[in-house]
């Protein structure tokens, strides 16, 4: 038989690959070239009148418009992507062909922003992607290809006279005082010309389809990359809010008033945007589906909890802890018991102090009570957690969560006289789709209470790793780096990836 640690791996890498640009978009894009030709997005007709061009920014964009080049052809006229510092070099090491542009492409790479920050390249780029959408007419039809990670800070235009490196440093101390990424979206959209649905207006009276890779909780269209082609749901209102939250609102350069004070106060109203049809293509809900079916042809049954955890690591540890508990109190058949109502009503609560959008958490519960103890179970949920760093070690939010779940299972074994766990095999994985988890070479880790116990009994101290935020060396460390989950660059990014993996022993 597969080992969980096996099963995992394979539900993992079966999501990834629903979600990688070029399968992606061979799936949704079709051309049809007799007589008058038009593009199909997913079963939607766009008619090719005059020329077609292309545009994209975002870290799987390189993927993206090599398989769109490849469907398109000769109907190419122009494209102008922006992508990150040093992609096509770290694809091309990594033998991915498929995710280059052909040597005689028409469309034309900038490399941009260092470390995901807005820099002059990719500055340039987005002037270069301004000038294309300004020059369009009515007859021209304008594919945007988004990928929702690096592409905010891939499209940087400050409206003038705002300075690229004042809006810059507006957001990094922000980010430092602990915005999220959604309040950091509203306040880089206020203060840019192409963001909040600014690229659509410009590209405007021309026909624009967007193809969409999400990697934003809930796939709002407006906060993905910012939003380019989309109405803004914010106004400048919402902005100042941010600022005054994070008591930022006057110590502002004077560009950045100038430009809020003159800001129309209601966003543009949505029917302005009648040529426009933006498109998710890619987004972690699909990943999931796609984990799940298979989760259920290795035997399991399966059930995919949300596709939109957020909130502390420390917060969603305790939720996925007490749900795994829950579950192997369901083995044991002692679910409908006392200890089964406490996790219960403990759960309820938690997920309603994380506020996880969308997850009905009472249904998800009664779900469980018919799952049958003869069959493995396996839990799926996606999403993005949060960390609040303190310590300097080295790490990333999924090896963090993977070994917070791993102790708090281990020390609820070790204190619950009544334990149930003894009963079960329990798998933990959380990873990153993007591949990497942090700044470290790991997608993320795999974690089992029997883990963390060997770990203790070897003398480590595993909070004092936790502490340190350092989840990265305790996995290098211990039993080789076997529990770290390595896939390299996989050139596609819909946030993270959970599965709870439990069979009886």
């Amino acid at each position: 038989t597969m080992s969980l640690r096996e099963h995992a791996l394979s539900l993992f890498r079966g999501a990834l690959g629903t979600v990688r640009p070029a399968p992606m978009l061979r799936r949704a894009l079709k051309l049809q070239g007799d007589g008058c030709p038009q593009l199909l997005v997913k079963g939607q007709a766009f008619p090719l009148k005059r020329d077609l061009y292309l545009v994209g920014f975002g870290k799987a964009v390189l993927g993206m418009a090599a398989a769109a080049e490849e469907i398109l052809g000769d109907h190419l006229t122009r494209g102008i992507i922006n992508v990150p510092l040093g992609i096509q070099e770290s694809l091309q090491r990594a033998g991915m062909q498929e995710m280059l542009l052909k040597p005689y492409s028409r469309i034309q790479v900038i490399e941009g922003a260092k470390n995901n920050l807005p820099d002059a390249e990719a500055l340039k780029g987005a002037v270069a992607i301004q000038e294309l959408a300004e020059g369009l007419t009515a007859d021209d039809l304008l594919l945007v290809l988004i990928s929702g990670r690096g592409g905010s800070a891939l499209l940087p235009a400050p409206i003038p006279p705002i300075l690229l490196e004042e809006k810059e440093k507006l957001t990094k101390v922000l980010a430092s005082r602990g915005a999220a990424i959604q309040e950091l979206n509203i306040v880089r959209k206020t203060l840019s010309v192409l963001k909040g649905g600014g690229l659509a207006q410009l590209a405007h009276p021309a026909r624009v389809v967007s193809l969409i890779l999400s990697d934003v909780i809930g796939d709002p269209l407006d906060i993905i990359a910012s939003g380019p082609t989309a109405p803004s749901s914010h106004s400048v209102q919402d902005c100042l809010q941010i600022l005054t939250k994070y008591h930022l609102l006057h110590s502002l350069p004077k560009s950045v008033e100038m430009v809020l004070s003159s800001s129309p106060t209601k966003p543009t109203a949505p029917e302005n945007y009648s040529h426009v049809s933006n498109i998710i293509l890619g987004s972690n809900r699909l990943a999931l589906e796609e984990a799940r079916r298979q989760a259920e042809g290795l035997g399991y049954a399966a059930l995919v909890l949300s596709a939109a955890v957020q909130g502390e690591v420390g917060h969603v540890a305790t939720l996925y802890c007490q749900l795994i508990q829950l579950l192997c109190l369901g083995f044991s058949s002692l679910a409908e018991g006392p200890l089964g109502d406490e996790l219960r009503g403990n759960l309820l609560q938690l997920a309603a102090e994380l506020q996880i959008p969308g997850l009905h958490l009472e249904e998800f519960l009664q779900a469980l009570r018919g799952l049958g103890p003869d069959r493995p179970v396996c839990i799926l949920a996606g999403g993005e957690t949060t960390v609040q760093l303190q310590g300097t070690g080295k790490g990333g939010r999924n090896q963090e969560l993977a070994l917070r779940v791993g102790l708090g299972l281990h020390k609820a074994q070790a204190t619950g006289a009544s334990s149930p766990q003894g009963r079960c095999e329990i798998l933990f994985l959380s990873g990153g789709t993007d591949g990497q988890d942090g700044p470290t070479e790991a997608a993320g880790a795999f974690c089992s209470p029997g883990l963390v116990a060997e770990a203790l009994q070897e003398g480590l101290d595993v909070e004092a790793f936790l502490r340190n935020n350092d989840s990265y060396t305790f996995f290098s460390q211990f039993q080789g780096g076997h529990h770290l989950l390595v896939t390299g660059l996989t050139g596609t990014n819909v946030m993270d990836i959970q599965a709870i993996l439990i069979r009886a022993m």
